[in-house]
């Protein structure tokens, strides 16, 4: 059929229309910058997490311990023995919140005296399987993941609870918000408390969900398809995930960066230093530091 003169004009410009490049994404590192390592010689490092002034604690949960890196660039033992703790997160009150793997509890830590509070011990009477992530949200609720991952350490039974994603309120109640998911790790939420990303091991994918304020988790989506050990955010909505080195992943779940390590691999991740620029990657043997363009969200 031959096309009206006006209708095969527009066709052919259509067709002759020049594709236009997309500009490549601009990485969050600092220009010319690359992992420095701060501190070496551990067994296992995980969970860091940083201070309102910028210090960031991690765990070295062989030997049972959570370390301080101070702004001043000190490393100190903040405490010792911590319930072989995993993940770390700060509340907005200034509290230590940690994923205590020994007894597979969730503790609150008070900094200034090193006072520890037990939160969680079990679900309906039954043991958690390990906790191993957490982020508290700014109202002061707190999301964990509880995967299975057996600890010579432990001294119990078989495992007694399904592999789940828990959610803690400010009133002290402890529920399952997601209860289909294979091994989840890694979690990080959006500083305004509406979105929360889990990564799940057993499947390779991480999902973001809405988050209400009752706690309950809806529309599931799959930001992306990996999962992540550790995670966190920056202030432009980043997500930074530990696998083999650091993956950033913007807003939408498209990779935009790579931060490869000496080690080779990363186990966890934050934001810290008094101008909170710089990106903080524990590696399992060592604490490495690379400056960031980007600064750290808060709650992260």
């Amino acid at each position: 059929m031959r096309l009206p003169l006006p209708i095969a004009t527009f066709l052919l410009a259509a067709v002759a229309l020049p594709t236009v490049a997309q500009p490549a994404p601009v990485s969050p590192v600092a220009d010319g910058a690359t992992p420095v390592k701060l501190a070496g010689g551990f067994a296992f490092t995980e969970g860091p997490a940083v201070d309102a002034a910028g210090n960031v604690y991690f765990t070295d949960q062989p030997n049972d311990r959570i370390h301080k890196w101070s702004t001043d660039g000190k490393l100190s033992v903040f405490m010792e023995p911590c319930g072989r703790s995993n993940g770390l997160c700060f509340d907005a009150d200034g509290k230590l919140w940690a994923c205590a793997d020994e007894k597979n509890e969730l503790w609150k830590i008070d900094v200034a005296t090193k006072e520890k509070t037990v939160l969680v011990k079990d679900f309906g009477g039954k043991l958690l399987n390990g906790p191993n992530d957490i982020w508290v949200r700014p109202d002061g609720g707190a999301y964990f993941t509880d995967p299975l991952y057996k600890r010579p350490y432990w001294k119990r039974g078989p495992q007694e609870q399904p592999q789940a994603v828990y959610f803690y309120s400010k009133d002290g109640k402890l529920s399952k918000v997601d209860a289909d998911v294979k091994q989840p790790n890694g979690i990080i939420g959006t500083p305004d408390g509406r979105t929360l990303y889990v990564a799940d091991f057993g499947v390779g994918k991480t999902h973001a969900y809405d988050i209400n304020p009752d706690g309950t988790l809806t529309n599931r989506r799959v930001f992306c398809k990996q999962a992540s050990d550790g995670m966190t955010i920056d202030d432009a909505g980043n997500v930074y995930f530990t696998t083999k080195g650091v993956q950033v992943y913007d807003k939408a779940g498209t990779k935009i960066a790579q931060i490869d390590t000496p080690d080779g691999g990363a186990t966890n991740v934050c934001f810290g230093g008094a101008d909170m620029r710089t990106l903080f990657i524990t590696t399992g043997k060592s604490l490495y530091a690379v400056k960031m363009r980007t600064k750290g969200a808060a709650r992260q």
